[in-house]
């Protein structure tokens, strides 16, 4: 009866533990990790910083970097009543980078054509 009862409490303990590792896992999932602003395609997690002139946009899954390598973009950005298009080029790893600034409160599409052919969109809104 104890080694049925000790089984009993370690199942228990593995099952309610089991849940809380995905938890942990996407405790970042949304937050910038970079100082930017996150637009989410799909699974794909995509965060634009602007700085000095330049946008670079990070690429993550789950936390993981999602590789860049071969991938291009464009940013438009539309903010009062214009609208400003980024090209944007693969920077190395998780990223693309391109050249041009993004006025607060701008309304901000990207488009990325991915390493394995497939395109992705994802909004956001600049602060």
């Amino acid at each position: 009866m104890k080694q049925f009862f000790r089984f009993t409490v370690a199942f228990l303990f593995f099952a309610l533990t089991l849940g809380s590792n995905a938890a942990f896992a996407h405790a970042d999932h949304g937050k910038p990790q970079f100082g930017g602003v996150i637009a989410e395609a799909g699974n794909v997690e995509f965060e634009i910083v602007a700085r000095d002139g330049r946008i670079v946009v990070h690429a993550s899954a789950h936390g993981a970097p999602v590789a860049m390598a071969g991938a291009t973009g464009k940013l438009t950005v539309l903010a009062s009543g214009t609208k400003s298009e980024i090209e944007l080029k693969s920077a190395g790893d998780n990223r693309l980078a391109g050249d041009g600034a993004l006025p607060a409160k701008a309304k901000l599409l990207l488009t990325v054509q991915m390493p394995g052919g497939k395109t992705a969109q994802a909004r956001a809104v600049a602060r």
